[in-house]
């Protein structure tokens, strides 16, 4: 075989479907985000405003954060030296696991160096603790669950997406003896929506299952602590297992499971993800403790960003822009080609500074090729101006239809 020439090939596929992805080599500004520098193939830069970050509330130049790793690095170094087991648990570690507990209203927690690898390595690591168990996953459920229900080598059952019905339809007809998981999200990302999670948890009742919620793009903005959309519904409580994520609104690195001391006991002592990596380094824990506890009581930091969210897809609605609006803050603009959606991301970019990054199969189905904007506290009147004048004078210059789509 030319291996080459297969790389070639494949390579090839996606630049004709119009699905080969680019990065933006972009350069932060300390204390100026949204705004970046972008540096173009040829060398040039260019001033931009970034609008598809999941640095939700600004965090990552917050210098709550910035002082605390600075602290963490000074003292400690760079790297931990070792996984969780092997020299690499140090106070920094312990400390934000306790933050992430109180967060949580549970007993335990346990950190990753990613959220995907707390919910691969969890998902995959509950049949060996379960045996014979049974997991239910909805159908939109981000790659990093699939992936572990996927590798898990227990049965799994897919119901279709926040169908209540459905799932009742799939637990009623297995043996009601055998363990079950029930694994869903608060909010699914290139949508919007919310997950039906007072629903859920009352089939888990009935059922005897275990509820897994991932609150990836909850944490830090929902709820009066920021601790996601089961804070904010007063449901944390049902929730046996909760994912969440240090990237995002906490602005650091890392992700995370909260749940009983002896669950998070049992996933430590079992799940390969967690014992034979590199834990993360005690500045970037450090950062994130700092954060997470600076955000259980900056609620008006959620609130400007929620109501950035509102103004933004009022503005564009006002223009007649096809989005997605479930009411979270994610706000998809759908454009359903994707040559069309890379064209606009590229002409956004180079000819009125706005990043946004083309969201293209397989994140998202065929034909649901979507722009999707991720406004922040720090995206003010102006950011906003000239993105939607921007969309506006695009959207024509492509012909693209006007139709609002509510969801």
């Amino acid at each position: 075989m030319d291996y080459t020439e297969q790389l070639d090939l494949a390579i090839e596929r996606l630049h004709e479907e119009g699905r080969y992805r680019t990065f933006i080599d972009i350069e932060r500004q300390n204390g100026q985000f949204p705004h970046a520098e972008w540096t173009r193939e040829d060398g040039t830069k260019k001033d931009i405003t970034v609008w598809c970050g999941n640095d939700y509330l600004g965090m990552g130049q917050n210098p709550v954060v910035i002082d605390a790793m600075h602290e963490a690095i000074d003292a400690t170094g760079a790297g931990s030296g070792g996984t969780r087991n092997i020299s690499g648990t140090t106070v920094y570690h312990k400390r934000l696991e306790a933050e992430l507990a109180d967060l949580h209203g549970k007993e335990g927690a346990l950190l990753f160096t990613s959220a995907y690898i707390a919910n691969d390595a969890t998902l995959s690591t509950l049949p060996k603790l379960f045996p014979g168990a049974i997991i239910y996953s909805d159908a939109l459920n981000h790659a990093s669950m699939i992936e572990g229900v996927r590798r898990n080598g227990g049965a799994k059952r897919i119901f279709r997406h926040n169908d209540v019905a459905h799932l009742r339809e799939l637990l009623a007809a297995d043996d009601p003896a055998a363990p079950k998981i029930i694994a869903f999200e608060s909010i699914y990302s290139m949508d919007g929506d919310f997950g039906p999670i007072e629903a859920i948890c009352d089939l888990a009742d009935e059922f005897g299952a275990l509820t897994y919620i991932d609150e990836v793009h909850a944490v830090g903005m929902y709820g009066p602590r920021g601790a996601g959309v089961a804070e904010r519904d007063g449901l944390m409580h049902r929730l046996d297992i909760i994912n969440g994520t240090l990237a995002k609104a906490y602005g650091v690195m890392g992700g995370y499971i909260a749940a009983s001391a002896k669950m998070c006991d049992a996933i430590r002592s079992y799940a390969p993800g967690f014992i034979f990596t590199t834990s993360l380094p005690p500045a970037v824990a450090a950062g994130a403790a700092a954060s997470v506890k600076h955000l259980k009581t900056a609620q008006e930091l959620r609130d400007s960003q929620q109501l950035q969210a509102k103004i933004l897809k009022l503005r564009l609605k006002g223009l007649g822009l096809p989005i997605i609006d479930h009411g979270s803050h994610i706000v998809p603009v759908m454009v359903g080609n994707p040559v069309h959606t890379k064209l606009l991301s590229d002409m956004l970019l180079e000819e009125h500074g706005i990043y946004v990054q083309p969201i293209n199969f397989p994140t998202v189905p065929r034909g649901t090729e979507r722009l999707r904007f991720t406004p922040s506290p720090v995206h003010g009147p102006l950011e906003i101006e000239a993105l939607v004048k921007a969309m506006d004078a695009l959207w024509s210059h492509c012909a693209l239809n006007r139709a609002e789509l509510t969801g």
